[in-house]
Order: structure tokens, then sequence, then C-alpha cells
């Protein structure tokens, strides 16, 4: 399955293998229909909500949203890569924390290799920064991340408590990539922006903006009120949708394709997946390997397992195996397993499905990561934003507490 996803032979979708996969462990007894049903119901929720999300940062970008942060990131930077960096790292933590990791990667992402062509300035750690804070940047919110719902669902957290017990490390971790980002693309970052001199006025639609924002307050408010976030998500997404098709400015199958249906199935039928291999004896291995309270070295073993496991076996199977085993120590160990599987994910290309995403984006603009770059990169900015951010949790844990 997973294979099938990162190389996606033949222009499949990740669905082509997973759902006959989730279909074979059930056929074949390797978990029982029960199980298999409640791990769908436990996820789909989940699912349902990253359609919304989906949905709504396309119709974001539909309505002009990205194109002003790009507009406004060129005119403030005035032609200096340094400055231009600083403002790719406020916009894509903004945009990873509210609208998703998603919209970074494929939305933001193009924006910023546009606007670095428009300053003339190598886009070499602009691009490079958006991968990585599609990962780390996403610690902040319940709605950043998939694994960010899974974790929020396990933790039996509030939105509100959440958001302030990872502030601090979502801050933290940030700093950390903004340091090792700015010394490791000091040569390119010092060659002289030669801007081409047209200049995009900033027109920031406002309507689109709003909704976002009452969205975001509306996941407050469905949390206090004990429901699910994607009621808040989808009464967002079905605002700008209205809009758009009032103003025919997309069509049902563009909204259709949008909300990403085969990757919902995929995510689904590796939920039913991974509950089989925990099942026939994983949760028995690891459960001896997942250390117990949540002192600072607890939790620290907790975010260095699920990081190597997440840059083994991908991010998504790894928190659905570790937060089971997780969940019963406490929302602590929750929390730390999850800035395990976003921020460890930056070391390698196949730590995230959205590392993936993000260089098929690049490709699909006429560029391309390097394997050697990307490795380095990781190799500095990991482990100091891993242990920077645990630490960080550990002191909100004890300021704030569960």
């Amino acid at each position: 399955m997973l294979l099938s996803a990162v190389f996606r032979p033949r222009g499949w979708t990740e669905a082509v293998v997973a759902v006959p996969a989730a279909a074979l462990v059930v056929l074949t007894g390797a978990v029982s229909p029960g199980h298999a049903g409640e791990e769908l119901e436990r996820l789909a929720p989940v699912a349902g909500f990253l359609a919304a999300v989906l949905v709504l940062a396309r119709l974001c970008d539909g309505e002009g949203l990205f194109r002003a942060c790009g507009a406004w990131m060129a005119r403030t930077a005035a032609g200096r890569p340094h400055r231009l960096l600083g403002h790719v790292f406020v916009t894509a933590s903004l945009v990873t924390a509210v609208l998703s990791l998603d919209a970074t990667v494929v939305l933001l992402t193009p924006v910023v290799l546009a606007t670095a062509a428009r300053l003339g300035t190598r886009p070499e750690p602009h691009v490079y920064a958006t991968a990585h804070l599609s990962n780390t940047a996403s610690l902040l919110l319940p709605v950043s991340n998939l694994t960010n719902l899974l974790a929020f669902t396990a933790s039996g957290l509030g939105f509100a408590r959440f958001a302030a017990l990872m502030t601090l490390p979502w801050l933290a971790a940030i700093a950390v990539e903004y340091a090792v980002t700015r010394r490791f693309f000091a040569t390119e970052l010092a060659v002289r922006a030669a801007p081409s001199g047209d200049r995009e006025p900033v027109r920031m639609p406002l309507f689109a903006l709003l909704t976002v924002v009452l969205t975001l307050a509306g996941f407050v408010v469905v949390s206090a009120l004990g429901l699910e976030p994607v009621w808040a998500a989808a009464a967002g997404a079905a605002v700008l949708a209205v809009r758009a098709l009032a103003r025919r400015r997309t069509t049902p199958g563009e909204l259709y394709r949008a909300a990403g249906v085969p990757f919902l199935a995929f995510v689904l039928a590796l939920g039913v997946v991974v509950r089989a291999v925990m099942d026939n004896g994983l949760a028995d291995a690891l459960g001896h390997l997942v250390p117990h309270g949540t002192s600072l070295p607890a939790l620290l073993g907790v975010a260095a397992l699920a990081a190597l496991l997440a840059n083994l076996v991908n991010n998504l199977p790894a928190v659905l195996v570790l937060l089971p085993l997780a969940a019963p120590v406490g929302p602590g160990a929750v929390l730390a397993v999850l800035i395990g599987v976003n921020i460890g994910p930056n070391l390698t290309y196949a730590g995230s499905l959205a590392t993936l995403l993000w260089r098929r984006t690049l490709q699909s603009h006429g560029t391309d990561a390097r394997l050697g770059t990307f490795t380095r990169l990781g190799l500095l900015t990991v482990p100091a934003s891993l242990a920077l951010a645990v630490l960080a949790l550990w002191i909100s844990l004890r300021l704030i507490g569960t």
C-alpha cells in the first residue's frame, strides 16, 4: 500500500491498491469485521474533515487568497532574499496551521516559486522552507494535519487546550527551522535579487479571509459543544462553494476532485490494514518500546520512536500504530507522538505523503528537489527541532496541565 502511494505506478491513485488490501485482510480473517468496522467508524469524521478542508483551501485559492499572499510577500520583501524567507516562514506557518499542510504544499508552494522568480532571487531556500513547514508548522491546531486530528481524538483534550499546549512547541520548532534554513542557504540568500519590475497589487479577498476566520472560530465552538470539527469545516467550505457555484467559478465536478475522494479511501483502508497488523502482534512488540510517564526523558523517547517509525513506514501509519499505545499513558504522551510524526518526516522523502506531494508539485512547475540537499537539511533541523519542541511540550504540560 505504501509503495503504491509513494510511487503511484501508471498514475494510479492511492486507493487502487489500498481498498483491495483492506478487503483482503478482512476476508482472510487477519482482522475481524467488527474491528474493521470500529476503525472505519473512528476514521470517518477525520476523513470527512479532510475532504472539507481540501475543498475550503481550493476555493480560497480560487478567490485569490494565495495570489494575494504572494503579492504581499513580493512587495514587502523589497528585493531582499532574507526578508522574503522570513515572509515565507510566516505565511507558510499560518497557512499550514489554519488550512492544513496540503494547502501549503499544493497551493502555496507554486506561489512561492512565482514570487521568487518575480523578485529574481534563488528559489531553493523558500521552496525547501514550504516543505519543512508543511510538516513542522502543522503542530499547532487539531485541524492542521490528518495526524493531528487522530491525536486530538485520542488525547481527549478540547480544541483550545490542545492549541495552548502545542503553541510553545510550534514556535520552538519553527524557530529552529528558520535559524538552520537561513544558515544552510546562506550562499543562495546572499545572491543579489534582480526584480522583474512588475509589482502585482495586493488585493486581499476579504470574503474568503473572513470565511476562514469564522471557520477557525467555529472549530473552537463545535469543540466546546462536543461536536466533531468536520461540521465547522463543512460549513466554511459550503459558504465558499455556494458563492463560487453562483458566480460560475467552479463546478460540482471540480469540487468533487478537490475533495480528494481516492485519498480519503486510502486513509480509511490504511486504518483497517494497520488494525490488522496491530491485532497480529505489532501492538505487543511495540508496547515494550513505548516509554511510560510524562517525564522529559519519557517524552523524548516517545517522540524519537514516533519519528523513527514515521521515516520507516510513513507518518500516517506510524500515528495509527502508536496512538493506541500512547493514549493510556495520557495526553502528554499522545502529543509527544504527534511531535515525532510531524517533525520526523522532514528527514526523508517517504516520511510524509505531504513531502512526496510537494516534490510532485515542484516537478509539475518545471523544477525538482535534490535528495542530497533535502537529506542534509533534515539532518540539521530534525534532531534539534524535535528535542526543543519536546522540551517546550514538557514545560507547557507543567504550566498549563491537561
